[in-house]
Parts: C-alpha cells; structure tokens; sequence
C-alpha cells in the first residue's frame, strides 16, 4: 500500500495473481475488521488491506461501471474516471471517422473502453499502475484486442495527425497520489490553468491533431475560452458529469450543445443568439437540466418550447400548458406566497403533503431547517421553490407532475 493507503502496482499485481483473497473478501463483507483478522491467517496483512480496499472500490464502482466487479480502481482513478453512459456517448461522435483514436491520460480506461466499442484506442498514461487497470478493465469488457496501451508522457507519445481525447489531471496541485503534501485529498481545479496537461498543452493540440475532445470539469471557466470549438456539457440523472471541447473535425457548428443521458436528447445552440423573454408565471413551472443551464442554452430551448422565464435571473421556466421534455422537470404551479415562515406555513396548510421537496438557485436557504417547520399531514408531494419573480423574491408552492 502507498502512503495515502490506496493500491501499488506491485501490490496490485499480486492481487490479481492471489484471485481467492477477493474471494474471501467479497464472501465475509460487512465486517472488515473480521474479514482482516481471519484472511491474515492465511495471506499477506498488506494484501489483505488491498483485497479489502479494492472491493470496496468495486462496489462504489457501480455507479458508474457495469462490469464493477471485474475492473481495478485506485481512489483517484475511480474518482476521476467516466461514467460508463458518458463514456459511450462520447464515443459515437468518434466512431462516424473509424480512425484509431489516441486516449490521452487514461487513468483507469473508463473512456477507452467507450472508445473501444467503436474504434481502435491507443490508451496513454504515465503512472504505470493506471496503464495496468487500463488493459486489465479492457479485459473485463472483452474489448482489449481494440486496446494498445502505451505507458508515458502524453505530451511527448503522441504523434501529429491522429484524433485524439483528452482527460487532463482536474485538480489543484496535481501529483500522482491524489493528495497534497499534508495528506489532504486535492481541490478540484475550476480555474483551466490548473489542469495539468493544461492549456498550452491543448492548443498545440488542437492545431496538429485532425479533431478530438477535451475533458474537462462541468464548473471549469471555459466561456470564452476556446475558439471553433464545441464545448457540450453532459449530464447523467440530472447531475452535470462534464464539459467536453469538441475541436478540428469532430467539432460541431454550434459553440455550445447541451446533452441528457440516459434520455440521449441534445441540444446545440448560440446563448448570445437567443432572447431571454421574462413573463408572468403560468400554470406550471418547469426546472431545467443542469447541463441546459451550465451551457448557457436555457433561452434557446425557452425560444423553440415558447417558455419563458420567472424572472432575468432566474432559469426557471414557466408556460399556462405541460410540455415534455427530456430536458425539463415539470411541476404544477399550486400557489405563489411571500417568502416568509408565516406565509409559507399557511399555504402547505393549504395544500396538504406528505413530503415536501425544498429547491433554490439563487436564493441561500437552509432546506433542512424550513422543512422542519412545514407541516406534512396530506397525500401529495409538494416541492418549494425560492425563486425571484419579477424582481421580487417568492415562494412557489408546487406539486410533482411526472406525466
């Protein structure tokens, strides 16, 4: 084990050489302690942590993997990795060219398995271990014959001329451990200057590449920053997972696109194109994406949806008639009241539920203290939401309407 207690690659590779301590491990989950007491009979204390470290991976894994319970992880490199949607949807824009794709800082080849799916991957990291989880996790998809991993520097391996993706280091004082010098797990970087590859790195990139993708973090400063670029923010499950600088040939004519999986709708537009239109509300509220908000497209849907907005600052929507949408959560709009206790108390005397769904953009709240105060003695389920209508802040008191 490392310092910061996470995997090794000689530990790693002794791990997969013992499979019956994962095994026992997986057998006695639930009790680690017990699980370690009993296997270090029979294996190494070190190899033991490892097993243990390595299935409780696996099962965080799930959220992301199909095939967890196959693939190798280290903290950071599950941490980092793509989802495996993502991952796939990505991949499609790559697989229209059928060339071999350079999958640049692999970490533990979440995007090359996507990747291999459609196209030949050339799979680059540094760190030695991740090159390992890369080829071991291809495995696990049946996909490693598509899979050449080269273990190196990415700035210097690739060559010109190919199409590449990029998952640079999102985090400040990048290093190989995932950790700062006192052992403290590192910030994740907002500021694009401390991505690592960065910037300079992207544009040389971008001119001797034919096209790729960038990936970068969701709350990353990319306005403005990349030009004849795409930059399409995806989300998974309503959580906006990343922003992806699509450039050369696989770049689309829109600078910003907005995508929703597992629906697989998306959304290219012009946010500086598009009018914010601000009126009255209506009888439902809808809440928008967050990958529709972070890109900047809630005007453009707004304009083709006749939709229009609360308030200028605001990016809830409102209209007199349900719409669906992949791209909006949809609530019928029950009462607007002033936004204090008394008043609030009173309307969800009103309007009777049994839970009660607290949401806010720009307004700071405290959900949990509020909610203590409401009264919950109905059948519906009820959503407030803190919002300025008209300049004003309010409380609207609205009810789920899923279809």
């Amino acid at each position: 084990m490392g310092e910061s207690g996470d995997l090794t690659e000689s530990v790693l590779i002794a791990l997969r050489r013992e499979p019956a301590v994962l095994e026992a491990v997986r057998e006695l989950a639930g009790d680690e302690l017990r699980a370690q007491q009993r296997l270090r009979k029979e294996f190494p204390a070190e190899l033991v942590r490892a097993a243990c470290l390595l299935h409780e991976l696996r099962q965080r894994a799930h959220a992301k993997f199909t095939r967890a319970d196959r693939m190798w992880f280290d903290r950071l490199g599950l941490e980092q990795a793509t989802s495996e949607p993502v991952a796939r949807h990505k991949a499609r824009r790559f697989g229209l060219s059928s060339e071999p794709v350079w999958d640049l800082c692999c970490g533990v080849g979440g995007d090359t398995i996507g990747l291999a799916v459609e196209t030949e991957v050339v799979a680059v990291d540094r760190s030695p271990l991740r090159c390992r989880m890369t080829q071991w996790n291809a495995e696990a998809y049946e996909v490693a014959d598509r899979v050449h991993v080269l273990q190196g520097d990415a700035v210097v391996l690739l060559p010109p001329g190919v199409f590449v993706h990029l998952d640079p280091d999102r985090r400040a004082e990048a290093g190989s451990a995932g950790r700062s010098l006192l052992g403290e797990p590192r910030r994740r970087a907002v500021s694009l200057d401390q991505y690592h590859p960065g910037p300079t790195f992207w544009r040389e990139l971008m001119r001797q590449t034919r096209g790729g993708a960038i990936k970068i973090g969701p709350a990353a400063n990319f306005f403005g920053r990349f030009r004849n670029a795409e930059i399409e923010l995806i989300s998974l499950n309503r959580e906006c997972k990343e922003a992806t600088v699509w450039f050369g040939e696989l770049s689309g004519p829109m600078p910003m696109r907005a995508t929703v999986l597992p629906a697989g709708a998306s959304l290219a537009g012009d946010p500086d194109q598009a009018e914010c239109r601000v009126g009255q509300p209506g009888d439902f509220l809808y809440d928008p994406d967050p990958a529709l908000v972070r890109s900047g497209l809630v005007d453009v849907l707004a304009e083709q949806l006749d939709l229009r907005r609360l308030d200028a600052s605001e990016e809830y929507l409102t209209a007199d008639r349900p719409i669906d949408s992949p791209f909006l959560r949809r609530f019928v709009l029950r009462e607007i009241v002033p936004n204090n206790d008394r008043a609030i108390r009173q309307a969800f005397r009103r309007f009777a539920c049994h839970e009660i769904e607290i949401k806010s953009r720009h307004i700071p709240i405290n959900a949990d203290a509020i909610r203590r105060r409401l009264p919950r003695d109905g059948g519906a389920r009820g959503v407030l939401i803190f919002a300025r209508v008209a300049g004003k802040t309010r409380a609207l008191i609205c009810e789920r309407d899923d279809g």
